[in-house]
């Protein structure tokens, strides 16, 4: 669509990178305000997590691209080091355990701040989505449906040019942000910490996997040729890992409460 948001003489700004800062800064302002009001979280702690979360995003979020295909980075490494390119659930898997760590350490409630960690991802991750349908990326295949749009700009990513494509980038945007919008009508609702966290794991993972069906980057991987995309594998790890704990936590809720 406009994978330039603007130029200033040799100096580019490209809407992707935009909308993921717009999104972080979103991200944090929330965590921040969310977590001192709930945990007494200080702005240093917030500040020092949010920098540890986006290291681990980008190293996970880009080491997970070798599983896409491994053949071609391996051969051409320096593609792996470009400034584009990310794989959700590798940053996704990445920050998980860096967040466990960091609450350990700075001694505020795990599960709950996990809960507030749900809707940060979601703002982060729909504006990223939005930043994908400007670039391009993440594109879905072809379509003769109403809800099809056309990529024609050259510096656009997608494939190809000029042809109606499912707009997978935006569906998925309006996913996240209709979990992000279920997670804060939940939150005074939830029955035990960490629950929002597993629901979002759950929901997003489902509907990950569907979304998958429709989209046209091949490139991303397969496990099993055209049937279980790498992605739709994770999914299916996501959902059983979560709903392991959902049940067990909800348990333990049971049990404490009689």
């Amino acid at each position: 669509m406009h994978p330039v948001l603007f130029k200033l003489g040799s100096f580019t700004i490209y809407t992707y990178g935009f909308c993921i800062a717009l999104g972080a800064l979103l991200g944090f302002t929330y965590m921040y305000r969310q977590g001192k009001k709930q945990y007494g979280l200080t702005f240093d702690q917030s500040n020092n997590l949010f920098i540890l979360l986006v290291v681990g995003g980008v190293v996970g979020g880009k080491l997970f691209m070798i599983f896409e295909d491994p053949a071609l980075y391996f051969s051409q490494p320096k593609k792996l080091f470009s400034g584009s390119g990310f794989v959700f659930y590798g940053s996704l898997l990445t920050t998980i355990p860096i967040m466990l760590w960091y609450f350990k350490k700075v001694k505020v409630p795990v599960v709950g701040m996990l809960d507030i960690m749900a809707a940060v991802t979601c703002i982060v991750h729909g504006f990223g989505r939005v930043g994908c349908f400007m670039a391009g990326c993440c594109y879905g295949l072809p379509t003769d449906s109403f809800l099809s749009v056309m990529f024609s700009d050259p510096m656009c990513q997608a494939e190809p040019l000029h042809t109606p494509l499912y707009p997978t980038q935006l569906l998925e945007a309006t996913f996240i942000f209709s979990i992000l919008i279920a997670l804060l009508i939940l939150k005074k609702r939830k029955q035990f910490d960490g629950q929002l966290f597993l629901i979002y794991l759950m929901v997003y993972a489902i509907g990950r996997a569907v979304l998958e069906m429709f989209r046209g980057d091949i490139e991303r991987g397969f496990l099993i040729d055209n049937v279980l995309s790498n992605s739709q594998f994770i999914s299916i790890l996501v959902v059983s890992v979560a709903l392991y704990f959902y049940i067990r936590l909800n348990r333990n809720k049971k049990i404490t409460t009689r």
